[in-house]
């Protein structure tokens, strides 16, 4: 927060803010895994990495409360954007408690699937999803009203509380690591509410108009399939080589996506400025190409980047990062960074349609995402084989969103 302060002085946008603290966000949240990694060991760092996985897909079916929040922020104004944001608190808190109620009732029947040492790792995780539900109703207010300052203190608090609180109970606490490390996310989803517009929470009965409701609505539907896409694209890869593999290969495997995954964190920095400028735009009757041709150009410079720096070295980077333990995993190491980098740029295309209410990008994600599950499910003879399907998928992918795009621009 003092970092913040210092930039604001020196005049720098709040965009740039935003951008530099998640950076230092996603730096952090990289140490966290990679301390866990080397301190745990592959077999153990399995656990971890369930439970990390679990975060992301709780994240993803969150955005899709948080990117409704920030698109009818810019929208809606006065009355109708405080009835508005009292609905979306009280339905999406709804909807966590109903998430981590059945968490927590199948907690051992996913310990089963996933093959983890304990259930109670995941019953302490469902305790605090309705928190995160309504942290990302929060932060969608700071998204779509622009002010990101607010926006990057939730982000950085959460993250600096999870590191801390994990560490800290790691070594004092001598109970299984895997609850250690549902403890500390739980403890950060209570941080990452801050600050938060209590203002905003009414327990009255919100009707909106009817004309307002539905497009609400139909917005909501869209967004939730693409999260949905989002979750089965990004994170089943590592549930499926947990239930397929031993948890040895199951944690070398979860390192190999950490590093790999780099380029995706990045590129969700311009989604979420992306779809408030793309919807101010639109509402002004201004053109949203040039934003969109902005940012494909940052996260197209930004993976050819890392995929050569992962292609000449890898077991270097391996090794710096997670230790000798995991260096079997370096031939893979810029293959993976390859498809989660057609995935961010094809990422881009879908969010950019989404905030003009145009949805056929989405049905095409949810498409390949399903491919992409269907191959790892039938062609998983070993990790190189996965990862070889994941790059069939997002090539194809990533080829189509294009050939969308050009067709969509050669009309307008």
């Amino acid at each position: 927060m003092q970092l913040i302060a210092m930039l604001r002085s020196k005049k720098i946008t709040p965009e740039q803010v935003f951008m530099l603290s998640v950076l230092a966000v996603n730096g952090g949240n990289y140490i966290y895994n990679l301390i866990l990694g080397r301190f745990l060991g592959p077999a153990a760092f399995a656990d971890a990495a369930v439970l990390i996985t679990f975060l992301l897909v709780l994240s993803f079916a969150a955005m899709t409360f948080q990117l409704v929040t920030a698109k009818f922020s810019v929208l809606f104004e006065h009355t109708l954007f405080k009835n508005f944001i009292s609905k979306i608190y009280k339905n999406a808190f709804g909807v966590g408690l109903i998430m981590g109620f059945l968490i927590v009732l199948f907690s051992k029947q996913l310990q089963q699937v996933f093959h983890t040492s304990t259930a109670q790792m995941f019953a302490v995780f469902g305790c605090g999803v309705p928190l995160y539900f309504l942290m990302s109703v929060n932060r969608g207010v700071y998204q779509g009203k622009k002010a990101f300052n607010y926006l990057s203190i939730t982000y950085q608090l959460e993250m600096l509380s999870r590191l801390i609180v994990t560490l800290m109970l790691l070594y004092v606490l001598e109970i299984p690591s895997s609850i250690i490390i549902a403890i500390g996310i739980f403890v950060s989803f209570i941080f990452g509410m801050l600050p938060f517009r209590y203002k905003n929470i009414s327990f009255k009965t919100v009707k909106l108009p009817e004309h307002h409701a539905k497009s609400i609505k139909r917005f909501f539907l869209i967004t939730a399939f693409y999260e949905l896409t989002q979750i089965v694209i990004n994170n089943s890869d590592i549930l499926l080589v947990k239930h397929y593999f031993e948890s040895y290969d199951a944690g070398l495997y979860a390192s190999l996506a950490l590093i790999g995954r780099i380029v995706y964190f990045i590129a969700w920095m311009f989604v979420m400025l992306l779809l408030p400028t793309v919807v101010e735009l639109k509402k002004e009757g201004k053109a949203t190409t040039g934003i969109l041709f902005k940012y494909i150009t940052y996260i197209a410079i930004i993976s050819i980047t890392i995929v050569i720096v992962c292609f000449c070295f890898p077991e270097l980077i391996i090794t710096l990062l997670f230790g000798n333990s995991y260096v079997a995993m370096s031939t893979l190491l810029w293959k993976y960074a390859l498809a989660t980098s057609m995935f961010a740029i094809s990422n881009i295309f879908a969010y950019y349609y989404l905030s003009l209410d145009r949805y056929v990008p989405v049905i095409i994600s949810g498409i390949f995402g399903l491919l992409q599950v269907a191959l790892v499910v039938f062609f998983h003879e070993s990790l190189a084989q996965v990862v070889f399907m994941q790059i069939v998928a997002m090539a194809l992918l990533l080829a189509i969103q294009i050939i969308f795009f050009k067709v969509r621009y050669k009309k307008v």
